[in-house]
């Protein structure tokens, strides 16, 4: 089994932080996502090594286990079990170990532990768990305002899940129980969900704030007033202020996203307002333009 450098699909030392890490997979999700490369498989099969090292390193308990066990991390509780019993200095088809081993001792270690397919042999009565499972889920953004419930059917077994408000794209869930069965009555494996997230809006996103340009007429622009915009969760009033500058941005609290997992709490909506340039004038008009290009406006 080759063994994938988490910490080079991500471009990342192996010392970066939490916050280091999610900015890569961020990056790079959206660079090798599929909506945006149609029928490249090439770019498909990175977007799920993206995933797959986020889904490790972006978990503290699970990125310590790749870090002293690289490929192998997810028998780390076999393999310790087997040593505190004892086990570990009489060997394992031929193998002996007594620590420090390097990622390639314990490759070869779990390869014949395991019989090289992620099991351990059932004649040597062990119990381990089942393969985990890997599954997509594509969703419209608007599909995520709520906490909703699924049915999704893997290896012909329907499975019903809820899927929290606010999801990302290109986020990972883990269903546990949910993978391959265990063997020698060992628990089954786990089910990890990748959901991609089409935008079906006219707003961009980032986490759980949304960002959207409105264009204003110049006259509103110079004397201020009132325009309607539309939100996701409705139409809002806002109030123009006199003398408001091409480019200006209002905040409207709470008007974003549900923020993952925080119930009752959202991200904010950002206008940026664009003042739009009057064309087919009339002769009044320019000549009220003129009048006003006289006071050194």
């Amino acid at each position: 089994m080759e063994f994938i450098d988490y910490y080079k699909v991500l471009g990342i030392q192996k010392k970066a932080t939490d916050a280091e890490v999610k900015k890569a997979y961020r990056k790079l999700a959206r660079k090798y996502h599929p909506d945006l490369n149609p029928n490249d498989k090439e770019a498909e099969r990175k977007f799920k090594q993206i995933n797959e090292a986020n889904e490790v390193l972006s978990d503290p308990e699970k990125r310590k286990k790749y870090d002293q066990y690289g490929k192998d991390w997810q028998h780390a509780e076999e393999f310790e079990k087997q040593r505190k019993a004892g086990r570990s200095q009489s060997g394992f088809g031929g193998y002996t170990y007594s620590g420090g081993q390097s990622t390639e001792d314990f490759s070869d270690f779990f390869e014949s532990m395991f019989g090289g397919g992620g099991f351990r042999s059932s004649r040597r009565g062990g119990q381990f768990r089942g393969q985990d499972y890997q599954a997509e889920l594509r969703l419209n953004l608007t599909d995520t305002l709520s906490t909703q419930k699924q049915t999704l059917t893997v290896n012909q077994k329907n499975i019903r899940i809820t899927i929290p408000a606010g999801v990302e794209d290109g986020q990972t869930i883990k269903i546990s129980g949910h993978g391959g069965p265990g063997i020698n009555k060992g628990p089954a494996g786990d089910l990890y969900i990748t959901f991609h997230v089409k935008n079906n809006t006219s707003f961009k996103r980032d986490g759980a704030n949304l960002y959207k340009s409105v264009e204003i007429p110049l006259t509103k622009a110079v004397l201020g007033g009132d325009i309607t915009i539309d939100t996701l969760s409705g139409k809002v009033k806002l109030k123009v202020k006199p003398e408001t500058a091409n480019g200006a941005k209002v905040k409207l609290k709470g008007k974003g996203l549900p923020k993952y997992k925080k119930q009752g709490q959202f991200g904010d909506l950002y206008i940026t307002y664009e003042v739009k340039m009057p064309t087919k004038l009339t002769e009044r008009q320019k000549k009220l333009f003129q009048e006003l290009a006289e006071t050194n406006l």
